[in-house]
């Protein structure tokens, strides 16, 4: 007999918490037991009991927090029974080890999609829809008027700016994990191989990286190297980097910026960016419609981002669909 996903899965303020197997997925505050979708810091809490997650996962947990008490990797398509609750990972496309958490129970299935992106990345594999009776989304660039380019489009703007100002260095605003390994990738991709310079808060995930089996070529620290000798070189730094200190020693810096966020004109004048970039690690509004589509829900729940519009963009497609508006989810700038 089939029960209706309300009644095993709900919101608490710790996150989202699935009754039958007493444990929660990507719980904002620590628990006994989690399911966490990746790495990110508004997904992977510290101070938790017990982990379960990909072994990528584990390993950036491990690397960026510490490691858990107890932790449970588990592959893609791998089956455990945690209670009554079967549970199994599909790939999420978001950063390396990301997944989409599948919970099937009393013959209902919903799936926690974690962040999620469309677009194909060299640096993780990529999103794999699933049929499910309930499909729970992010919706961080959920309104219309985000619609990404293709990244390879984008990352060409950067090497013909390169060209144009070969005096000049090129500092790229990206976020640690993930973002800053997928530019380098696609950069390598479109033929770039000379070194990419690091901002030393970029190292140790590059090189964790490198560790996972996911190439990323010549990588050096910028941290010593004499301002000649970055004339005309990319330099990748957090994006709280990019009007600091820090970024003075750099001859005339060209300041860029990836990020969905680069949609925004506004945003990108704020932050004094030059060549805004619209490179983004989630769904756009297109690809957020054409999933619900491809995993034949007929039941959407919105965790966090722009609710309201996805909420209603579903009804509209003869869909049940709910904001669960939780608690602990970030509207992450860098992206």
């Amino acid at each position: 007999m089939t029960v209706s996903p309300e009644s095993w899965v709900d919101v608490r303020p710790e996150g989202l918490y699935v009754r039958p197997g007493g444990f929660y997925v990507d719980p904002a505050r620590a628990v006994d037991r989690a399911v966490v979708t990746h790495g990110h810091a508004d997904h992977a809490r510290p101070g938790h009991g017990a982990v379960l997650a990909t072994a990528q996962t584990l390993r950036i947990i491990a690397a960026r927090l510490a490691a858990p008490a107890s932790a449970q990797s588990l592959a893609h398509g791998e089956r455990v029974r945690i209670g009554d609750v079967t549970v199994w990972l599909s790939p999420a496309g978001h950063v390396l080890g990301s997944a989409q958490v599948v919970l099937e129970h009393a013959g209902t299935r919903v799936v926690v999609s974690g962040d999620y992106k469309r677009q194909e990345d060299p640096t993780c594999a990529g999103f794999e829809p699933v049929a499910c009776d309930v499909f729970v989304t992010e919706a961080t660039f959920g309104l219309p008027v985000f619609r990404h380019p293709p990244a390879e489009a984008e990352i060409g703007r950067l090497l013909r700016s390169l060209h144009l100002f070969p005096e000049r260095a090129h500092l790229v605003g990206v976020y640690a994990l993930g973002k800053c390994q997928r530019v380098i990738a696609l950069l390598r991709r479109a033929g770039y191989d000379r070194p990419i310079y690091l901002h030393g808060a970029l190292q140790g995930l590059c090189a964790l990286y490198e560790e996972l089996g996911v190439p990323l070529g010549p990588l050096l620290p910028a941290m010593g190297m004499a301002k000649a000798d970055l004339e005309g070189q990319i330099v990748l730094c957090p994006p709280s980097a990019l009007a600091d200190r820090w970024s003075r020693r750099l001859p005339d810096p060209l300041i860029v910026a990836a990020s969905g966020w680069m949609r925004v004109r506004q945003r990108a004048k704020q932050r004094g960016v030059e060549l805004p970039l619209v490179i983004s690690d989630h769904a756009d509004w297109t690809e957020l419609l054409q999933t619900m589509e491809d995993t034949g829900a007929p039941e959407i729940w919105v965790t966090h981002g722009r609710e309201e519009a996805l909420v209603f963009a579903a009804l509209q497609r003869g869909r049940k669909a709910r904001a669960l508006a939780m608690v602990g989810r970030e509207e992450d700038e860098a992206e």
